[in-house]
């Protein structure tokens, strides 16, 4: 086995926090697409009514995080 040769092991536990990292990047983004647009104020009905329908998008998608 050559230097540059990973082993399995340290190869699946790269891959396991990469995709940890990847999830709470996205968790993130989520959060901060929740807080945006929950702090928008509009007298619209119809900008209100796509607001909530992002935010019950938005909030479903946390609640599959959890």
């Amino acid at each position: 086995m050559s230097i540059h040769e990973e082993h399995p092991e340290s190869q699946s536990v790269k891959s396991k926090v990469q995709s940890e990292l990847s999830k709470k990047r996205d968790l993130q983004a989520l959060e901060l697409q929740r807080e945006r647009i929950l702090s928008e104020r509009t007298s619209s009905p119809h900008r209100r009514a796509a607001l909530q329908a992002a935010l019950s998008d938005i909030e479903a998608k946390l609640t599959s995080f959890n």
